[in-house]
């Protein structure tokens, strides 16, 4: 079936909203050239959908960058190797309550309703080729193969971003709001334990973020460090694509069976975090963690139905060292050999982390600046998430810092201990966008304040012209 009614339908529903009315933001004049108002470093679903409810705002002079080629950003065609997504599959997201806009409209309006009803979760592929639509039917800004080096404050309010890539149009843009939309890592960086960067070659391993070509393993026998979802999507996409032996090796004696975010998906937890305070949310988080997020009951279910699946529970690995063509692995129930090893062991956040941060992230305000966790549930990899504002802005440690961090607002991975799980997952979007697109349009209105008053208060047009009789 055609897109061509679906699309009409979103172009009468925006218009009955009135999308895409006149720009409220006074432009900025710079002797540098343009100044965007919002520029949306991340072209995946968290940047589409925050442009999206810009353009909502009447702020319309944006930009959205992302380092892929057109139609791949994002992990979904990359190093995304799950069959369906693990989100339930009525959750709405960014859409914005626009119900032509969701993707049960785009499904139905190509395979019919009834097959809605038959599709347990949402596929891979199809919610690719939804962000794909998303993009073109909304006309959203976005120019790709655009990275994102380094934010330089320029000075109060103005932001220099130095970029590069065969889509850039410049070295640099200006921007007075910098969106940092960069998903899952976008805080920090894939986390390899150095016993196995450090003694491996590169050819052994690779994280489960990487490229790796499968058709290379065919027929060989590889290894699965970690216990959570992905490990077991890996393990499974490797088992399809030929791997003879697929072994998941997880520290705890027990398979993690709870996934903390189905119980907050219907109990406020994800629309009313911000409420909390500090010490609700960092006990949540470090309540969150201890989880992990387990395999769902189909993910697991299909990994164990290969023959050449193998599950090694209360097995960490203490030792790895290169032998031969291959890698020896050792646990507490002994050594085994494998062709390749896959590392799916999350990631590490920090501001410091961030090359594009580099000369402003000292001044970023951290959880362990803040708050002093109880020794129950201290962690310092929580204590390294940026401290941020319920609107997703980071907040400075001193006031040094304050003009070189306005502006700056981090929609990734690394809210989740300030805001929540709304810039983390599918689950949240549609009530962390909300909330990140009304405090930079209050930003960028208590920046130009003086100017908006003074023409307020400047107003005299006429608008009553009637005449009346005077008493006599």
């Amino acid at each position: 079936m055609s897109l061509e009614t679906l699309n009409e339908q979103v172009k009468t529903d925006l218009s009955y909203l009135a999308y895409g009315g006149r720009d409220w933001v006074r432009p900025l004049n710079h002797p540098e050239g343009h100044v965007y108002d919002v520029v949306i470093v991340g072209g995946g679903q968290s940047g589409l959908g925050t442009a999206f409810g810009l353009l909502r705002e009447r702020v319309s002079n944006i930009l959205v960058i992302d380092e892929n080629s057109e139609g791949l950003e994002g992990p979904w065609e990359t190093y995304a190797r799950m069959v369906t997504l693990r989100t339930p599959k009525h959750l709405t997201s960014i859409d914005l309550g626009v119900p032509s806009l969701t993707f049960r409209s785009w499904w139905e309006e190509q395979f019919g309703p009834e097959s809605w009803e038959e599709i347990d979760k949402i596929p891979r592929g199809d919610w690719m080729n939804y962000l794909r639509w998303y993009r073109n039917v909304l006309n959203l800004p976005v120019i790709n193969e655009v990275k994102l080096g380094l934010v330089e404050p320029v000075e109060e309010g103005i932001h220099r971003l130095h970029i590069e890539g065969a889509g850039a149009p410049s070295n640099t843009l200006l921007a007075r709001k910098v969106i940092l939309a960069t998903g899952i890592q976008g805080g920090g960086e894939w986390h390899v334990p150095p016993m196995i960067a450090d003694k491996l070659p590169a050819h052994l391993y690779a994280h489960t973020s990487e490229t790796i070509d499968f058709g290379m393993l065919k027929g060989k026998k590889i290894a699965i460090l970690g216990g959570g979802a992905s490990a077991f999507d890996n393990a499974n996409f490797a088992l399809s694509e030929g791997v003879a032996e697929a072994h998941v090796f997880v520290r705890r004696k027990e398979m993690p069976r709870i996934n903390p975010i189905r119980q907050m998906e219907g109990s406020g937890m994800i629309e009313r975090f911000h409420a909390l305070v500090d010490a609700d949310k960092y006990a949540a988080i470090a309540h969150f963690f201890k989880h992990n997020q387990p395999p769902t009951n189909d993910t697991f279910e299909r990994a164990t139905s290969w023959s050449g699946f193998h599950l090694h529970l209360g097995a960490p690995w203490l030792d790895v060292e290169a032998r031969g063509n291959g890698a020896v692995v050792t646990t507490p129930q002994g050594t085994f050999s494998f062709d390749f090893l896959i590392v799916s062991t999350g990631l590490l956040t920090d501001p410091a982390l961030r090359p594009e941060l580099k000369l402003v992230e000292s001044h970023i305000a951290r959880w362990g600046d803040r708050y002093d966790a109880p020794t129950e549930v201290a962690n310092p990899v929580l204590d390294a998430h940026p401290y941020l504002s319920p609107g997703f802005a980071f907040v400075s440690r001193d006031e040094s810092g304050c003009k070189s961090l306005h502006g700056l607002f981090a929609f990734n991975y690394s809210a989740l201990i300030s805001c929540g799980i709304s810039a983390s997952a599918l689950s949240g979007m549609r009530f962390g966008i909300p909330k990140l697109v009304s405090a930079v349009a209050d930003q960028l209105f208590l920046d130009d304040r003086d100017k908006i008053l003074t023409n307020f208060f400047a107003y005299n047009e006429v608008e009553f012209v009637g005449e009346w009789p005077v008493n006599v």
